[in-house]
């Protein structure tokens, strides 16, 4: 499970066996847990986290993008599908 980012008390990682889903994230804090779509930055599932820390953790992944699908590119090879 790589994580790409700590941030308030945020952690952002992939699993590295999930190479045939489009690029994305899973979000954990104090047992709330989301995965976010990178390609247009879209909620996938949200266990957990009400609207305002899923607003940001949006926000964070907005603001990560570009590192976020390097790094998926990077471990997954081409485009991660």
């Amino acid at each position: 499970m790589p994580t790409l980012l700590r941030v308030e008390g945020f952690r952002f990682y992939f699993y590295s066996h999930e190479p045939n889903e489009p690029p994305h994230v899973h979000v954990d804090k104090g047992g709330a847990s989301a995965k976010i779509w990178l390609d247009d930055i879209a909620v996938a599932r949200n266990i957990g986290y009400r609207a305002r820390d899923l607003t940001r953790v949006l926000a964070i992944v907005q603001e990560n993008r570009a590192m976020m699908l390097e790094s998926w590119n990077g471990y997954f090879g081409g485009n991660g599908r």
